[in-house]
């Protein structure tokens, strides 16, 4: 007997559970997002899409419509001013600091005087990939991906080698077109097989039908018809291998579709092949590597078994909706305190002449009302009200900004007051300070991934300057999120490097990560060593000179008109000047 309960469900979205629009746990947010309802989207995938599409209402200030889209008219009145907004581009402005920069392990040391071995060779990888992020305009795609990371919870990105340009392109996709395919009998890291899908409408006006797009990346054996097909990639010199990376980009008509027929059963009889400018078609083609160039970026660390990440408004979602409802009742309020609601008692009132009833009141300015003898007025004063439910705006701001962890501090509404010392204040920034480790934690992997197919993608491609051998370890190095003494850290490193207790190399990226305008920490160093050894060459000369020493480059004492000044000069005394004719 059905009892109209609610399905119970603990999964990576159960914090939204409370939504009208997830309650439904096999097709959920049918009402609100129709196009959910797609027959070809696998139904183990809804939930993840619906919950992309509430955290992306409330970044709109949407989330009224959309609770009025789920049946809840009233939600239409709510006042949304951009909290969830702020939340999101804060964390966001804490995770990438002020600047990220490329970091090849090894480079910092190719301008010592005995470099170690193989520093020369990471210092150039490290400069060839610094180029090709300037020229991929990587700043702005880490912008594009990591809000979509910390909004949604998700990211990803696509490389992809052009040939035309001579390196790899790097392209940002919505997490709700990426569906990966896990092989369960296998403990796998990434994906074999990665589809990016969406859907196209319609066009009457070209004659375009509503169809399916779907782009697939996909591991498999070299030839299928032998076996001991091997491959040797330059990456890998000396190991054969036998996989390979396959390309399929494809159409279908939507009208073709029929029940059953998911993203991963998509009918190939049915399909329409995309074709490349040089007129490949995109059907199995040969990428000539042996990954997937897809990276999935995370927000957080996954669960245990899981593979997605979790939104940096997460468990604030119903912090934020009380935070609406409060801002609505206080706009309700403030007008009937700036307009008050006003009660008369024995007032002469005005009689429409059209229909003989009393015309009705308004407060206003200049308004002047007759009262009798025994007249009264009265008005309702809603201030204390107000007052109260402004009170509890800062409470629920403050409750957010400590749940999310980007704290009151992050979010810049401590009172100054209310931190007595700079260490009160940095205790203050501890959870966020937590947060963006974590973050970054969850990141560091993935651009460690990114960097090596990007170098494999050169080397693939055969591009100049890019040989065979093992990819080198890069990294982005991210700029500090919160604000340092750059005073104490300069004098710490002074103390420290005159000691002998930190390398050059070390010292100088110390002052990089302090905020330090220092844009490469190798060219620092050798600056650095150039100008000691120009300032010990000038203290060895004026040491020679005083002892009357000639000078290295002038030994025979040439450069002195006199020719016998130096003995003068050493003691200290000036050469007065001949006069000139004599």
């Amino acid at each position: 007997m059905d009892v109209g309960l609610r399905q119970f469900v603990i999964d990576a979205w159960s914090w939204l559970s409370y939504k009208p629009v997830m309650a439904d746990a096999g097709r959920p947010g049918n009402r609100a997002f129709p196009e959910l309802a797609a027959s070809w989207l696998p139904p183990h995938e809804l939930r993840r899409l619906a919950a992309y599409k509430v955290l992306a209402s409330y970044d709109n200030n949407q989330a009224g419509q959309l609770s009025a889209a789920a049946g809840d008219e009233a939600a239409l009145e709510r006042r949304e001013l951009g909290d969830a907004a702020n939340l999101v581009d804060t964390a966001l402005g804490y995770l990438l600091g002020s600047d990220q920069q490329i970091s090849v392990a090894g480079a910092e040391h190719a301008d010592e005087e005995a470099p170690e071995p193989g520093a020369m060779q990471a210092a150039a990888a490290q400069e060839r990939l610094r180029k090709w992020a300037e020229k991929e305009l990587l700043t702005l795609r880490i912008q594009q991906a990591e809000r979509n990371a910390v909004l949604l919870g998700d990211s990803v990105y696509v490389l992809a080698w052009n040939q035309d340009k001579q390196r790899p392109t790097l392209r940002v996709y919505d997490p709700g077109f990426f569906f990966p395919q896990w092989d369960d009998e296998q403990d796998q890291d990434f994906p074999s097989r990665v589809h990016l899908a969406w859907e196209l409408p319609e066009d009457p006006d070209v004659g375009l039908k509503a169809r399916v797009r779907r782009v697939t990346y996909e591991l498999g054996p070299i030839s299928e018809d032998d076996e001991s097909a091997v491959r040797q990639y330059p990456w890998e010199p000396g190991r054969p291998s036998n996989v390979t990376c396959y390309l399929t980009d494809a159409e279908w008509l939507i009208e073709d579709l029929k029940r059953g027929e998911s993203l991963d059963r998509l009918p190939m009889d049915k399909a329409s092949f995309r074709v490349r400018p040089d007129g490949t078609v995109l059907d199995r083609v040969d990428l000539m590597i042996d990954f997937v160039p897809v990276i999935h970026i995370t927000n957080s660390i996954p669960d245990g078994g899981e593979h997605w990440g979790r939104s940096a408004i997460a468990r604030v979602l119903q912090g934020l909706d009380e935070l609406a409802a409060t801002d609505s009742d206080s706009s309700a309020a403030s007008a009937t305190t700036g307009t008050p609601i006003i009660g008369l008692a024995g007032a002469r009132l005005p009689v429409d002449r059209a229909t003989g009833k009393p015309e009705q009141l308004k407060v206003e300015a200049g308004a002047v009302w007759q009262l009798g003898d025994s007249g009264r007025m009265d008005a309702l004063d809603t201030s204390p009200q107000l007052a109260e439910l402004r009170s509890r705006v800062e409470h629920l701001l403050d409750r957010i900004a400590s749940n999310s962890r980007i704290t009151a501090a992050g979010l810049g509404t401590l009172d100054a007051a209310d931190v007595p010392s700079g260490y009160a204040f940095k205790l203050a920034l501890a959870p966020l300070d937590a947060l963006v480790g974590a973050m970054r934690l969850a990141r560091e992997h993935k651009y460690r991934l990114l960097f090596k197919m990007v170098q494999r993608l050169f080397q693939a491609g055969r591009a100049e300057g890019w040989m065979a051998g093992e990819s080198f370890s890069a990294r982005l190095a991210w700029a500090p999120h919160t604000p340092t003494d750059r005073a104490a850290v300069l004098e710490e490193v002074v103390q420290a490097y005159g000691a002998g207790v930190l390398s050059l190399e070390t010292a100088v990226q110390m002052l990089m990560d302090a905020g330090y305008p220092i844009d490469d920490a190798s060219q620092e160093v050798a600056r650095i060593r150039a100008k000691a050894e120009q300032e010990v060459a000038v203290r060895l000369a004026e040491a020679a000179a005083r002892r009357g020493e000639p000078d290295e480059e002038d030994p025979e004492g040439e450069g002195d008109p006199a020719g016998k000044s130096g003995g003068a000069v050493g003691q200290g005394t000036e050469r007065v000047p001949e006069p000139v004719g004599v």
